[in-house]
């Protein structure tokens, strides 16, 4: 697992390197929403406010609440409607309610047609009402309003008449006349507690008054998600899965990136790094078929997560380093005559390097075996690191491994090295190939596989040993 931390960079790379994989990912994504879309039929919405009078506290508040969408209410609500189609059961889940600001329920009803939400929602208020009526005790007498205002009238008279009562009496302090006047003031004192409690009942009376605060709106657009917001959510999950993914894989990536951890895997010793100038076509894999077209196409035939190639020097300084490595070879082995220049198969930057090598070798003036000096003969073999063969032991006095950073794993690198013991080849020294990024002023120049000539006979020219 890669231990580099995920930054921002690294999703705008995603995004710049992978756009059309995540453009397609984003339409799959869409097309899934409005196939959801179609699997669920649209729905409306209607709301309709009942007013509570009096003073309510919250805990009632959200008792009401609790009335309105209760099964009591909800399947009266079903059997005024008569819908053949919609269970009581199914209908719970279609109708809500909350409270808002000051003692107002807000009853909503969903329906697959703006009537029949509109008709929902007016039921369903009317119901919670009379439902709520009827457990407050509220009659439909018309007079009842007006009999606890009589009965306050009467009450009020005979308080009145127990008073005359107790000061007409015997104002004596005889047994008689003490008993009469603690009769009457106890009789006072019950009609004033039957007072008290008729006018709570008649607060209570005014509490469960409710009123519907007028028929609930058609609804005129569909309740959410509507078919648009599938599809845009469709889209965004599909392509956050997609950035996801690629973050994923670049946190697992095991590929080794250095050149120490490089030289460890294949049990040798780094001989230098040169640089190799970068070309879109040498970054793409060879072979054709319509797979490969497809991946051409969503730009997925090419790694996202390689670093940009930074800019090199001029030819020269590109060359030195070449002749570095070669010097260093020359001076690790200087008896040897060949050597067996190794790429992993599909590493286009190793093979445009392995190419610039063996053609710095070829321009050394001291390189006649006669003469006892000079650079080996190199053999450039491309191996296939998931099946890794190695040509046997012939003239070659040791195996050169030239390969990319960040491309291959420990494991990939273990096995070329591995083929090239089972072939009898030592490895006598890795090199490393870096893309680079050419100046504005050079040219393109011809494909790789072409350049080694052309750059062989400049460099007889130019080249000198540093």
């Amino acid at each position: 697992m890669s231990e580099d931390t995920i930054r921002l960079v690294m999703i705008g790379l995603i995004l710049r390197r992978r756009w059309r994989l995540l453009a397609t990912l984003a339409v799959l994504g869409a097309l899934v929403g409005y196939g959801t879309s179609l699997l669920f039929p649209p729905r409306y919405t209607a709301s309709a406010s009942v007013l509570l009078p009096g003073q309510w506290d919250e805990r009632e508040l959200l008792t009401q609440v609790e009335i309105a969408t209760s099964s009591a209410v909800v399947d009266r609500t079903a059997r005024a409607l008569g819908w053949q189609d919609v269970s009581p059961a199914e209908l719970r889940n279609r109708v809500s309610a909350k409270t808002t600001d000051g003692n107002i329920i807000k009853i909503s009803g969903t329906a697959d047609t703006p009537e029949r939400a509109q008709q929902l929602c007016d039921r369903t208020a009317q119901q919670f009402v009379a439902f709520a009526a009827r457990i407050a005790g509220d009659g439909t007498d018309p007079e009842a309003p007006t009999g606890p205002d009589a009965l306050r009238q009467k009450v009020l008279e005979t308080s009145r008449r127990i008073t005359d009562l107790a000061n007409a009496a015997d104002p004596g302090q005889t047994v008689e006349s003490v008993q009469a006047r603690t009769a009457l003031e106890k009789l006072r004192t019950s009609l004033e507690e039957a007072m008290k409690k008729l006018d709570e009942a008649e607060s209570a009376t005014n509490k469960a008054g409710l009123v519907v605060m007028g028929p609930a709106e058609r609804p005129t657009g569909e309740a959410p998600p509507t078919r648009m917001q599938l599809v845009a959510a469709g889209a965004l999950v599909f392509l956050l899965l997609g950035v996801v993914g690629h973050l994923a894989a670049a946190r697992m990536n095991r590929r080794l990136r250095t050149e120490p951890e490089i030289a460890a895997a294949l049990g040798s010793e780094l001989l230098g790094t040169v640089d190799v100038p970068g070309e879109r076509r040498a970054n793409r894999p060879q072979g054709g078929g319509p797979r490969a077209r497809i991946r051409h196409l969503l730009g997925i035939d090419t790694r996202w997560d390689v670093p940009t190639p930074q800019a090199s020097g001029d030819e020269t300084s590109r060359r030195l380093r070449y002749q570095r490595v070669c010097a260093r070879l020359r001076d690790r082995l200087p008896q040897a005559r060949h050597l067996l220049l190794v790429v992993p198969d599909g590493d286009g930057a190793a093979r445009r390097a392995a190419a610039q090598l063996v053609a710095e070798a070829g321009n050394d003036p001291a390189a006649n075996p006669a003469s006892g000096g000079g650079d080996p003969v190199l053999r450039v073999v491309d191996v296939s690191v998931s099946r890794p063969i190695v040509p046997d032991r012939d003239t070659e006095s040791g195996a050169l491994v030239v390969l990319s950073a960040g491309s291959w794993t420990a494991g990939e690198l273990a096995g070329i090295a591995g083929a090239c013991a089972d072939g009898g080849h030592e490895v006598v020294g890795v090199v490393v190939a870096g893309t680079v990024r050419a100046l504005a002023t050079e040219s393109a120049g011809p494909p790789p596989d072409e350049a080694a000539p052309a750059v062989a006979a400049r460099g007889h020219a130019t080249g000198e040993p540093v």
